[in-house]
């Protein structure tokens, strides 16, 4: 056997390189957690260390911000922000069903029923107005089943949140009054666009309406709104450039492109993400379909080593070699589809940031390995613990529970303040900054909280999951773990779209035991009503495709670059001009179902159910 000998020079080079090897993204491990370690008592203790975040900070804002939109959490004051909505105590409505607390939930919706529209001539944001109001009031709308069982008549298709929620979203649809369908991103309450309104909007303040708008068409019957959502889409899509990119902002009127970098973080992030949930949400495998396509060009152009960054919409030549805290919302997204390994690689790489810095900073230079100038704060952001919380659904895997406790850890020993949470203003040396958003309420400690409960009911793991409504002739199956998030935490319970929407008893049993004549008499129907139309099943196949199971398979492995590239701009119809042609996907096939969820309780019955 030969032997080696170092040098005290060589020994220093050597370890030099162990130590460079390890601390190289390319090298990173995960924390090694031992088995016993998150037991069930140590997660209920981080479980209620996470409460009593939440109510610290929410008393605060009670306390002493509210009826204003936030609290300053260093001053201990209010201040009216995104449109003098009392934000905060919508935003966070639907965490107080989620942490249990019905007798505070059942307050706040009675202080809230008071207010009978949101008629003021303010400017407000579109885009932060539809996920937080909008998808705030809908959300709690939707789970408020579970906190009172004085429920109005015909809910869940009408009810006082629901009506808040539609007169806050019919006060938005003057934004989609352009000639490309795009909204503009800023209206008056009370006015519409303002005259002198920029025409300018980012590409995620076009793309984020379909969830909200698509559940409020389909629970209040009214088309329009998931129309002109799905206009706004259209419109983005037929817009894309050569390669499959788009940039991060465009001319609403003119569709000309004004920001022509292109990436998966701030100014687009959502718009990625609600292909995915709308396509479940409401049956849309189109929307899918964009999604992949899009998927393609993401890979091939902007990953690098797990790390995704900002390129040319026309070239796909790297042009921002940076991390941006809001791209942590992508692993989230690569579960719900499947794609768990390469979302793990990618958390792992943002942990290592957070070893880093202490947070994960607003922007942060790979190549350089440290914060970006300007860009070096944390305001309490959730995109990272989602990405957790859809991932240990998926995985199991408990490193992803260690990264969360570090987080809370984080945010517990730098952040707090006597009356709540602030923003870090520098994560380089941890100033804080006198605010604390609304969507650390709604978002960031929902997301902890779900990540350290794994039989909460949200999960479909508790013993009442599955609970049947009937609303006239349909009936719907509710609260069976079915859930998608909007990009504001806010869940919908996809079950409630049967009781408003959904085919009536008659249109099923047509359907059991008619099936042929029913095929006749209905097909025309079908196609022409938006509102009759297949959706995603509520259990179990859809939820191991929205929980993101390896095993599924998906059009990626299905020569999928090479359709995709084939077919992007292929004119030979009408729905090939807007869609690539694909492989049948058996994931798009798992996101709609032929059965209404009243039709699988019928086979779970015992009947005979042949579709």
């Amino acid at each position: 056997m030969r032997n080696f000998y170092f040098t005290p020079t060589s020994l220093c080079v050597l370890v030099v390189t162990i130590v460079v090897l390890i601390s190289n993204k390319s090298f990173c491990q995960r924390p090694i957690i031992a088995e016993e370690y998150y037991s069930e008592e140590h997660l209920s203790r981080l479980k209620q260390e996470v409460e009593e975040l939440f109510y610290h900070a929410y008393n605060g804002y009670m306390t002493y911000a509210y009826p204003l939109d936030e609290l300053q959490p260093l001053t201990c004051r209010g201040i009216d922000t995104w449109g003098s909505f009392s934000l905060t105590l919508i935003d966070s409505l639907d965490t107080l069903i989620v942490m249990g607390n019905y007798s505070e939930f059942n307050h706040v919706v009675e202080i809230l029923s008071q207010r009978k529209n949101f008629d003021s001539d303010i400017n407000v944001s579109v885009f932060e107005t539809n996920i937080r109001v909008v998808g705030g009031l809908i959300s709690a709308h939707l789970l408020s089943h579970k906190a009172t069982t004085d429920l109005e008549p015909g809910w869940p298709c009408n009810g006082p949140l629901l009506r808040l929620a539609e007169d806050a979203a019919m006060r938005l649809l003057p934004a989609f009054n352009s000639s490309t369908g795009m909204p503009y991103g800023t209206v008056n309450l009370r006015y519409g666009v303002p005259v002198d309104e920029t025409p300018v909007t980012c590409t995620a303040g076009v793309g984020t309406f379909i969830v909200e708008f698509g559940m409020l068409s389909r629970l209040t019957k009214n088309p329009v709104y998931e129309k002109v959502a799905m206009k706004a889409l259209m419109s983005l899509w037929d817009h894309r450039s050569k390669i499959g990119l788009v940039g991060n902002h465009i001319n609403v009127e003119t569709g000309q492109w004004i920001a022509t970098d292109s990436g998966i973080g701030a100014a687009i992030d959502s718009y990625y993400e609600y292909l995915v949930k709308g396509s479940a949400l409401l049956s849309r495998p189109e929307l899918m379909d964009m999604f992949w396509s899009y998927f393609d060009g993401i890979n091939k152009y902007m990953r690098k080593e797990d790390w995704y960054f900002w390129v040319t919409m026309n070239k796909g030549a790297i042009s921002l070699p940076v991390f941006q805290n809001l791209e942590a919302y992508w692993p989230g997204v690569l579960s719900t589809v499947g794609l768990n390994s390469d979302a793990l690689k990618s958390v792992h790489n943002y942990h290592q940031v957070l070893k880093h810095v202490g947070f994960v900073p607003e922007m942060y230079d790979v190549q350089q390995g440290q914060v970006r100038a300007h860009r070096e704060g944390y305001p309490l952001r959730p995109e990272l613990i989602e990405s957790l919380m859809f991932l240990y659904r998926a995985t199991a895997d408990k490193s992803l529970l260690a990264i969360g406790e570090d987080i809370l850890r984080t945010i517990q020993h730098s952040t707090r303040t006597p009356c709540g949470y602030a923003t870090v203003k520098d994560t380089r040396d941890h100033r804080l900054e006198d605010r604390m958003e609304s969507f650390f309420l709604a978002e960031t400690t929902k997301y902890l909280y779900l990540l350290f409960d794994p039989d909460h009911f949200i999960h479909g793991q508790s013993a009442s999951s599955g609970k049947p409504h009937r609303v006239a002739s349909r009936t719907c199956l509710l609260d069976t773990g079915a859930y998608i998030f909007n990009t504001e935490a806010h869940p919908m319970d996809v079950g409630a779209i049967d009781c408003c929407s959904g085919p009536t008893e008659n249109d099923i049993w047509q359907t059991v035991w008619f099936p042929k004549h029913s095929e006749k008499v209905h097909s025309n129907r079908v196609h022409s009503d938006s509102n009759v139309q297949c959706r995603s099943c509520l259990a179990p196949s859809w939820k191991l495709v929205f929980l993101g199971i390896d095993s599924l398979p998906h059009p990626v492995s299905q020569s999928h670059s090479a359709h995709s590239a084939h077919s992007a701009h292929s004119a030979h119809s009408a729905h090939s001009a807007h869609f690539p042609k694909r492989q049948k996907s058996v994931l798009n096939s798992l996101l709609t179902c032929k059965a209404s969820p009243f039709m699988e309780r019928l086979c779970i019955g015992g009947e005979v159910c042949d579709f």
